[in-house]
């Protein structure tokens, strides 16, 4: 296969990877220019992938959710406290909801199972789907007016920015190489994207008519999503924390909250709704979560609740680069004999270091009346835990 060929399909598939997450309505209040952050709510509960929210209107909140091996597009109704599925496309997945001005309707990405991907409008309830955008492959997508809308359109290896008028069925191009957050800057008329290089990303300003873009700031480093409060605020996740950035008032990005509860992890995509009062961001749980799950298996010498939460490959090693073995099963073989002929193991845990993806445990483990003291570094990847080094 030609390398550009390979290239594209691999970006084209990276887009949507499946990953574990969910996504949380949080309250937002503002008071004196002091951000409040609620309880945050798990809208989606939902085991697999649950992604890219954004407000139909200030009650109803639209995102892609995973359901039967497919991704539909689900509504939470804020009064019900509800969830609903607007698609159901069979041989199709959706992603990355908007509502359309103007219109009962919403626009999404369509992902059909022979790997076509274009852009559809859908009908909140009853109706036929429409494809918006022929011949091209759209990744991220923002409207700005019923007719115009700003894209991020797969260009061989890249993705490009793309105007596209659907009313006169007109496009050009205004970037190369930019990232998946599109939004409209508040109280203006321009649109805000993200253009990328190999330090990260940067937040421009681009006036769709005129196509004149500017720099406003750069991204925190390791984060490609934010959006905007309505008094132009921009709001971005970092980890388990949130940080703003006022324009031409910040120096740099300054963390207003934190969270602390484990299923609140890795914050991706963000947003807000029109009044600003509401947050709806996407996040994965701490790497910690299933860490400690094995480890309280292990002290409980259960191996099957030991061994789920690691990954079906999972690699063993040693301190530092020596494989000891590959896979689950093997991992059975090795700890199944080990529980059974070991009453008093026990493992105590003396210290925990999480580094995103990561995370460093020192351990004294009591083994048939002896003791050994061990570092274990452990790699989460999607809820799992994909690689263990042993140092002792």
């Amino acid at each position: 296969m030609p390398k550009k060929i390979w290239v594209f399909a691999l970006l084209s598939s990276g887009l949507f990877a499946q990953t574990n997450t969910e996504v949380f309505l949080i309250p937002l209040e503002i008071t004196g220019g002091k951000k409040m952050v609620g309880v945050a709510r798990n809208i989606s509960n939902n085991p697999g992938y649950d992604n890219q929210p954004s407000f139909y209107n200030d009650n109803v909140v639209l995102f892609s959710s995973n359901r039967y091996g497919q991704t539909d597009i689900a509504g939470y109704t804020r009064n019900k406290k509800e969830k609903t599925w607007i698609t159901d496309t069979p041989g199709g997945s959706e992603y990355s909801p908007l509502k359309i001005p103007e219109k009962n309707r919403i626009s999404a990405i369509r992902l059909d199972n022979d790997g076509l991907q274009r852009l559809y409008s859908y009908p909140l309830e009853k109706g036929k789907e429409k494809e918006l955008l022929a011949d091209l492959k759209v990744g991220y997508h923002v409207w700005f007016d019923e007719d115009i809308m700003v894209c991020s359109v797969l260009i061989e290896d890249r993705m490009d920015l793309v105007v596209a008028n659907i009313k006169k069925n007109t496009r050009y191009t205004v970037y190369k190489n930019v990232g998946r957050s599109l939004h409209k800057i508040p109280n203006s008329q321009l649109v805000s994207f993200t253009s990328r290089d190999e330090e990260g990303f940067a937040i421009r300003s681009l006036d769709p008519v005129s196509r004149a873009n500017e720099v406003i700031t750069e991204l925190p480093e390791g984060v490609q999503d934010y959006c905007w409060l309505p008094d132009g605020t921009l709001i971005a996740g970092q980890q388990n924390r949130l940080l703003e950035f006022q324009p031409g008032e910040s120096a740099e990005w300054s963390q207003f909250h934190r969270f602390i509860r484990p299923d609140i992890g890795n914050i991706s995509r963000i947003t807000v709704n029109s009044k600003g009062n509401l947050l709806a961001l996407v996040a994965e749980a701490s790497s910690e979560i299933p860490v400690q799950e094995q480890l309280e298996a292990y002290n409980a010498r259960d191996i099957e609740k030991f061994l789920e939460p690691y990954a079906e490959d999972v690699q063993v090693y040693d301190y530092p680069d020596k494989l000891r073995y590959v896979g689950k099963e093997t991992m059975r073989k090795n700890y199944s004999a080990f529980f059974r002929s070991t009453p008093d193991l026990h493992c105590e845990l003396k210290n925990r270091i999480i580094i995103q993806d990561k995370v460093i445990d020192e351990e004294s483990v009591t083994a048939n009346g002896r003791i050994f003291h061990a570092v274990a570094v452990y790699e989460v990847r999607n809820g799992k835990i994909t690689k263990v080094m042993f140092v002792r």
